[in-house]
């Protein structure tokens, strides 16, 4: 039976760019909220994947990655001892905006049967949008919660989430107050992942 899936998008970042102290503010304020959502799907035996950029260390995996944040100190190493992938969880490196273009994937959804995509990270209006996108057009059902993404400023994600609402169909509700919108809490007996 088709299932639903997270997907985490860029959280494990070196905030080392134009604009990265305020998306950095934006990123630790969603921490909380994201790490409940991911819990959420934990709980309920669902697939979560994490899709980050390398920041182009090709010679390094994504526990690079992690190891890198832990050690940049600060907002970076706060979101990586949050929210690092866990035993179980699934992970790609991207080359670039959105999680589809060149990663594995395509493949991997295809292979864990989902259907729906929970997608969560930064930047709502760089690569979450980017990747929404993609999805949309591969016909995937959408919901963006909007307490767990970050962006710049709040007119970026705003208009970020408008886009995805209107031209993805992609429910935007926050986990805050209990959204649910594909029936996580009674997704556990189809939920495992495949062996």
């Amino acid at each position: 039976m088709p299932k639903l899936a997270l997907l985490i998008v860029d959280v494990i970042n070196h905030f080392a760019f134009d604009g990265a102290r305020a998306l950095a503010a934006a990123a630790d304020a969603i921490h909380a909220p994201l790490r409940a959502l991911r819990d959420r799907f934990d709980a309920a035996g669902l697939p979560v994947i994490y899709a980050n950029d390398n920041w182009t260390d090709w010679h390094g995996g994504f526990p690079d990655l992690v190891a890198s944040s832990l050690a940049l100190g600060g907002t970076s190493a706060r979101l990586a001892e949050r929210l690092a992938p866990e035993d179980g969880h699934f992970y790609v490196l991207k080359p670039k905006h959105s999680a589809f273009m060149a990663t594995a994937l395509p493949v991997l959804l295809q292979q864990l049967d989902v259907d729906r995509l929970a997608i969560a990270g930064i930047a709502a209006d760089s690569c979450v949008l980017a990747t929404a996108i993609d999805a949309h057009m591969r016909d995937y059902r959408l919901w963006v919660p909007s307490d767990c993404t970050a962006a710049r400023t709040p007119a970026l994600k705003r208009a970020a989430l408008h886009v995805l609402r209107y031209t993805c169909r992609a429910e935007v509700r926050p986990v805050r107050g209990g959204a649910d919108p594909f029936g996580i809490r009674g997704a556990g007996a189809t939920g495992s992942a495949p062996t």
